[in-house]
């Protein structure tokens, strides 16, 4: 069995393929009742988009939305990697860690 690349190591194409692959599987997993593999396979193509977006798009001090939360907020402190640590506007202050394509530009 070979062993499988990490998200940060693969090509763009890679990324697309390994989306489609997960997308698949995410919607047998949902049709077959299986939500507790349906939810891994869709954290799993967050964290794969989260490699296909330009983390320099992304700015310390700007609040965007949550993509699936829709009224929620997130206001970035600073960036790492694919990662923004922030907080959420309505939530209990604590700070915490989101895959930037989780976040939504406000327009």
């Amino acid at each position: 069995m070979p062993l499988e690349k990490r998200y940060s190591e693969m090509t763009e194409h890679e990324l697309r393929e390994e989306i489609a692959k997960l997308q698949e599987k995410a919607r047998k997993a949902e049709q077959l009742g299986m939500v507790n593999e349906f939810a891994v396979l869709e954290r799993k193509v967050i964290m794969a988009r989260a490699y296909l977006s330009d983390p320099s798009m992304f700015s310390p001090g700007e609040i965007y939305e949550i993509d699936g939360d829709p009224g929620t907020f997130f206001k970035i402190d600073y960036i790492n990697g694919v990662f923004a640590w922030g907080y959420r506007m309505n939530g209990n202050g604590e700070e915490e860690a989101l895959p930037i394509s989780m976040l939504k530009w406000l327009k």
